[in-house]
């Protein structure tokens, strides 16, 4: 390639957890992301937004996204931060880079509201634009703008994470037209629910977790340890707590022992099927790896990958098999084979989730570490030199932007189609990347009144109507020792800061009452 500016690849994938990755401390085959964190740099501290809709708006515009208007998710509540959509008063990465000479791609999943991705600066689009579909039925994705080529598939052949590559290799492979760079936003909808896979695939993990997921937490936090993604003092926390979708029911996850034996087949298969999303997906980066190595792009190319928030738990041990009734049915004898297939439906639950975002605590929703933690892997040969190094410096979503801007010249603009354009609110994470000293700093969170803010090695956390709770997060990284009596004065500091900043960022005002404090 005959440009100066990088290409960038950021890949993001749906309801993964902290420790899913083999180089992350998982069981699960990730080699072609093993590979680039062994080429690359693992970053164990980026947090996302809690949840699909209000990450990818934080991701795309580099503001909070109560600022960007999707607080919660697509519904319009008719408050600033609660729009449902991304709003007037922020840009997208698509739309700063494609000002600065970029071409500009998305295959996945936008889930941003009614506002489209070609609307908002993509060339091209190939997906889905709601949160989630089967896996299996090629009507539920789309091509944007209309007209444009699409890929065609014979009868049984479609799955959804090999179409989206498949499309975004298409992408690429139209850039090479000229000598501009592009961006890529490899959005994939795995591991998201309905868990749907290809039999070969979910066959590789059936064994693997019929010990149950008590003995799958305390060997991903041994291999944890030895990678150093958890310092060697860690604890594993307690099984989670979970809630279902009403908040009327509320417990905590089993003992595997403890579980009828019929339960535990159907709770196997629910996890060999997300598994196997996982490696299938994995597969699938490798594939565009590959493809940037044989066109000479890799080592000026800046890839990305990250989740967009903690592992799914919703809503009890067993999942469910129907989204509007969150029922769930147990699966025995021949409906064990058919789970996966494309006229099945299942979330694996609270209690696997548990394991996906061992050693953490909590998940998806939550503002606690395990609700908001990605694992995170930078790789950039050209710049990124920390090869195979591991950093513990907290960053976030909203550093996308101000990273991109460093990285490629752009302008960030203060006006954009006639509209004043909140400043960003991240920090370029090149001086992590390229392991040179940071500031402390102040990052804060609200999900559905699940509260949090970092400060240094500090961290509030809440839940809902709870109590705030504090914690050292540079020894603590589990939230397991709550500090609040303690430090009172801090406490009091730090809730008076997070007022401040939802107050600021339109988490305020809402048609809900304030949270309690």
């Amino acid at each position: 390639m005959a440009v100066d500016k990088p290409n960038i690849l950021l890949i993001l994938a749906d309801d993964l957890g902290f420790s899913d990755l083999g180089c992350f401390g998982g069981e699960i085959n990730t080699p072609n992301l093993d590979q680039l964190a062994t080429d690359g740099l693992r970053l164990t501290q980026i947090y996302n937004s809690a949840r699909c809709c209000p990450s990818r708006a934080s991701l795309l515009s580099g503001l909070y996204p109560h600022q960007a208007g999707v607080g919660e998710m697509t519904e319009d509540r008719e408050t600033p931060g609660y729009r449902g959509h991304l709003k007037d008063q922020c840009v997208t990465l698509a739309e700063v880079l494609r000002e600065g000479g970029y071409h500009t791609y998305l295959s996945g999943k936008w889930h941003v509201g009614k506002h489209g991705p070609i609307e908002r600066g993509f060339d091209d689009f190939y997906g889905i634009l709601g949160g989630f579909t089967s896996f299996w039925d090629k009507r539920e994705y789309i091509r944007l703008p209309d007209g444009r080529p699409e890929r065609s598939y014979k009868e049984g052949e479609f799955y959804a994470t090999d179409a989206i590559t498949d499309h975004a290799l298409d992408f690429l492979e139209e850039s090479r037209e000229d000598e501009r760079p592009y961006f890529l936003y490899l959005s994939y909808n795995a591991p998201h629910f309905p868990l749907q896979a290809p039999k070969e695939e979910i066959a590789k993990y059936e064994k693997v977790y019929e010990k149950g997921w008590d003995k799958i937490r305390e060997e991903r936090l041994e291999r944890m340890k030895e990678l150093q993604i958890v310092d060697e003092n860690t604890s594993l926390t307690p099984r989670s707590e979970y809630w279902n979708r009403d908040r009327d029911i509320h417990g905590t996850n089993p003992p595997w022992d403890s579980i009828d034996p019929d339960r535990q087949k159907d709770l196997v298969k629910r996890m060999a099927i997300y598994a196997a999303m996982i490696d299938r997906m994995d597969q699938n980066i490798g594939r565009v790896i590959e493809n940037l190595r044989e066109n000479g792009e890799l080592d000026n190319t800046l890839i990305l990958f990250c989740s967009d928030n903690g592992a799914c738990a919703e809503w009890d041990p067993w999942g469910f098999d129907d989204w509007i009734t969150t029922s769930n049915f147990l699966h025995r004898k021949d409906d064990l084979e058919k789970m996966g297939g494309p006229d099945t439906y299942h979330s694996y639950g609270s209690g696997w989730a548990n394991v996906c975002t061992t050693p953490l605590r909590l998940y998806k929703h939550y503002g606690h570490e395990g609700g908001i933690s990605t694992p995170f892997i930078a790789h950039w040969p050209k710049k990124v030199t920390r090869k195979g190094e591991i950093d513990h410096r907290p960053g976030h979503f909203i550093d996308f932007m101000a990273t991109f801007v460093e990285i490629t010249g752009v302008s960030y603009p203060a006006t954009y189609k006639g509209h004043n354009i909140l400043p960003m609110e991240g920090e370029s994470l090149m001086p992590i990347f390229t392991g040179e000293n940071t500031p402390q700093r102040t990052l804060c969170f609200e999900h559905e009144h699940h509260c949090g803010i970092r400060q240094g090695e500090w961290k509030l956390s809440k839940i809902r109507e709870k109590d705030w709770e504090l914690y050292n997060i540079k020894n603590d990284r589990t939230e397991m020792h709550n500090l609040k009596d303690e430090y009172p004065v801090l406490v009091n500091e730090m809730k008076k800061t997070w007022e401040e900043w939802a107050e600021r960022t339109n988490v305020y005002p809402r048609k809900l009452t304030k949270i309690k404090s």
